[in-house]
């Protein structure tokens, strides 16, 4: 496939929030330059601009990587991400624009769309829109960086919430919606507190989710079963 600069960011970047590439995976420089159309210069222009938001980790010597998922970065990530979308979140509802509402809620359309129809990679990118609009509205330099950087691994935690397997996940995935619209009425009204409260509702649906994904269920021991 030809491309261009573009377009390779932009596969790069959905590649690493779907988890089609995974964490820690090495970056192959000439074959992303061979499959694009770029000379390596470019292409090395797009990991830095990938690091410096969080998506890629480059080494001396060694290459490109995606950035890494491991206990530490999961335990921050727990600890710090309740706290940072709440702040976030009461920033939005003081300072957001029109423009910006009129574009989250087109978002959430595309994203309930995307959960009638199962179409779970647009339900990962369209949820992680979702919540850059409102880090946008919230006009904060400090905080936006790091609600970025919260997202990549918000996303590929949690993406088999978009992928229900049973009536208690596809309950929980319309929970999500309902959500959304919260967000979107309550920014809208600039009702602080019950953005915030939304926040940890939404947070512990997400959670939830993402503990069964670090700590799936065991497997049967079938093959012992039968040979009993």
């Amino acid at each position: 496939m030809k491309g261009n600069k573009g377009s390779l960011y932009d596969d790069l970047k959905r590649r690493i929030l779907t988890m089609e590439l995974d964490p820690d995976e090495d970056l192959d420089e000439v074959s992303l330059s061979e499959r694009y159309g770029l000379s390596r210069t470019p292409v090395r222009e797009i990991f830095r601009r990938l690091e410096g938001e969080g998506y890629v980790d480059i080494r001396t010597n060694r290459g490109a990587r995606v950035i890494p998922m491991n206990h530490s970065t999961l335990r921050h990530f727990f600890l710090v991400a309740p706290m940072i979308y709440a702040a976030i979140g009461r920033l939005a509802a003081q300072n957001f624009k029109p423009a910006q509402l009129s574009d989250l809620k087109d978002t959430q359309e595309r994203f309930r769309a995307a959960s009638v129809s199962g179409d779970a990679l647009s339900m990962v990118l369209e949820n992680n829109r979702f919540h850059e609009i409102i880090g946008e509205m919230s006009g904060n330099a400090y905080l936006q960086p790091s609600l970025g950087r919260l997202l990549i691994d918000h996303a590929r935690i949690g993406h088999t919430f978009f992928r229900p397997r049973n009536d208690d996940m596809r309950q929980r995935l319309q929970m999500a919606v309902e959500h959304h619209d919260g967000f979107i009425s309550a920014i809208g009204a600039q009702e602080e507190d019950t953005v915030v409260d939304l926040v940890f509702e939404h947070w512990e649906l997400s959670r939830e989710n993402m503990e069964m994904f670090i700590a799936p269920p065991g497997m049967k021991a079938d093959a012992l079963v039968g040979a009993s």
